[in-house]
């Protein structure tokens, strides 16, 4: 017997978690979804797990980890579809080139990017890269795509990079994340609101 959701007056976000070194960041974004009110729902890439564990974004949100396709933690739901149909927004961050690729493209050959196609959600990407990665063609090509469809890019930061090159390709600050995640949301927030003290 499936049970119904519970009431909630906050977002339920999905935060996908890929293989850049400004993966520690995520820990600083969960924090401050939480922090509003948010039920975060992590993914992680292979690639992301190895800069930041599950179990320190599992403390955080206080939610299971979905680490994998067959991660059947939370039952034998077929998990990308159940939990996409109860978002309110599916946010990457970091968003590797890699991740952005697939998402342009609709290669589905991890959870993350299986998820994506899911996703009827308003979804919303921070990138984080190189430089030269950034400013490549193929990666602009990505970014125009993604925004064609209404993803919202939550653009980088200049300054140091992990590589030791300048300029623009450092995640924004998890504030500055968090954020844009209030701006995207707001709407649906007051519908919810408006609808809870009403009955």
């Amino acid at each position: 017997m499936s049970r119904e959701p519970r009431e909630r007056s906050g977002p339920r976000i999905a935060l996908g978690v890929s293989g850049g070194i400004a993966a520690y960041k995520s820990a600083e974004v969960v924090r401050g979804l939480v922090k509003i009110g948010a039920e975060v729902h992590v993914i992680m890439t292979p690639g992301g797990r190895k800069f930041i564990t599950p179990l320190t974004l599992q403390t955080l949100s206080g939610q299971p980890v979905i680490t994998g396709q067959w991660d059947l933690s939370r039952g034998a739901d077929v998990q990308h579809i159940t939990l996409a149909r109860g978002i309110d927004l599916f946010l990457v961050a970091p968003a590797t080139a890699d991740i952005l690729a697939k998402l342009a493209h609709g290669i589905a050959d991890d959870f993350l990017s299986t998820f994506y196609l899911a996703v009827t959600a308003p979804v919303a990407v921070a990138p984080a890269m190189n430089v030269w990665m950034w400013k490549h063609p193929a990666t602009q090509a990505n970014l125009d795509a993604l925004k064609s469809r209404g993803v919202r890019v939550i653009d980088p930061g200049v300054g140091d990079l992990a590589c030791g090159d300048e300029g623009i390709g450092r995640m924004a600050e998890p504030d500055e994340i968090v954020e844009a995640v209030l701006s995207i949301v707001k709407k649906k927030l007051r519908g919810r609101l408006r609808a809870a003290e009403s009955s």
